[in-house]
């Protein structure tokens, strides 16, 4: 890619500075030379055609200073440079694993656990488009909403429909955690991460979920797990005769499970308790993997004075070559 034009030695610019006092000398100059003749009257010489050689005389000066100027410039070097990037990505491979059973509705996170969890993972899409980023949802079974992808405009998308009844209720974490390895287990990519997100204790599915961890280890993926929901009780919407209505129920997430699991796959357990605290640690996930890019530019400078240079030559000979021949007698 071409650069705009610099100069290896900008201070001799200033010497054009001589071309307009070198101007203003020659006009002085050319007025004090000039012979005057008075006449009574001019009419008689209105009519008398002008000589070309001595109107066109001042173009050897003009010559001579369009090629000191040029000169001036070459001196001063002026240089474009080309430059070009080696980009090396080397991906992580981002498996979202999200639980969508009904206690995700409790709103101890606003507006509720859920929408807490959509929206911060949506940020979290966002601000890595050089990977690839799939999303498994799970309650009392699991499947896959996207698989692997850059297309993060679909990713989105897909978010936006998660709710919660999509699929039979219940907390299924091994099943989850098990179809995200496998999601990720004929991946390339330097890094292959599985977020796990959940806020309850692990009662259906058909995989234990310290096997899925397990098999996790062996495709060496890691697994950063994250509990949601405050401690002690937490307001969950409640169908009555009366409408939908408030009650407090016990939250209960199995920590020491979540922690064996990210211990194993050699990953971090997190507690999200507030919204706050659920944006925090995905910063800290996104800290954590980021992709390696390695840049190797290269930058090659370009000397431009010679095609100056020639000009200005040409230039000095054409003055030469007008002063010795056609204008020789005017100037003379």
């Amino acid at each position: 890619m071409m650069n705009n034009i610099t100069f290896a030695n900008p201070e001799l610019l200033y010497l054009l500075l001589i071309i307009p006092a070198a101007i203003v000398w020659y006009v002085f100059r050319t007025n004090k030379q000039q012979a005057f003749l008075q006449f009574s009257d001019t009419s008689a010489m209105a009519d008398l055609a002008k000589n070309w050689k001595v109107i066109f005389r001042h173009s050897l000066f003009a010559l001579r200073w369009m090629a000191i100027g040029l000169i001036i410039i070459a001196l001063a070097r002026p240089q474009t440079s080309s430059s070009s990037q080696n980009m090396t990505i080397e991906g992580i491979d981002i498996v979202m694993a999200l639980d969508v059973s009904g206690s995700m509705l409790a709103r101890d996170l606003k507006p509720d656990r859920l929408e807490a969890s959509k929206a911060v993972a949506s940020s979290f899409i966002k601000d890595r488009p050089n990977d690839r980023i799939g999303l498994v949802i799970f309650s009392g079974e699991t499947f896959t909403q996207v698989p692997l992808t850059t297309d993060h405009s679909i990713l989105l998308n897909m978010f936006k429909d998660i709710k919660s009844g999509m699929i039979e209720d219940g907390t299924a974490i091994g099943d989850g955690l098990a179809t995200a390895v496998t999601r990720l287990k004929d991946s390339r990519a330097i890094s292959k991460v599985v977020i796990l997100l959940t806020d309850g204790v692990n009662n259906a599915g058909s995989v234990d979920p310290m096997t899925a961890a397990e098999i996790a280890k062996v495709f060496g993926v890691r697994v950063y797990t994250i509990g949601v929901g405050s401690f002690g009780t937490a307001p969950y919407p409640v169908q009555t005769p009366f409408g939908i209505q408030l009650r407090d129920m016990k939250v209960e997430i199995d920590e020491d499970l979540l922690q064996n699991i990210a211990t194993q796959t050699d990953g971090r357990y997190f507690r999200a308790t507030t919204n706050q605290k659920l944006e925090d640690i995905y910063a800290e996930i996104d800290k954590l993997e980021r992709s390696k890019i390695e840049v190797t530019e290269f930058k090659r400078k370009h000397e431009e004075f010679l095609p100056l240079v020639l000009l200005a030559f040409g230039l000095l000979l054409a003055e030469f070559l007008l002063r010795q021949t056609i204008f020789k007698s005017v100037i003379g």
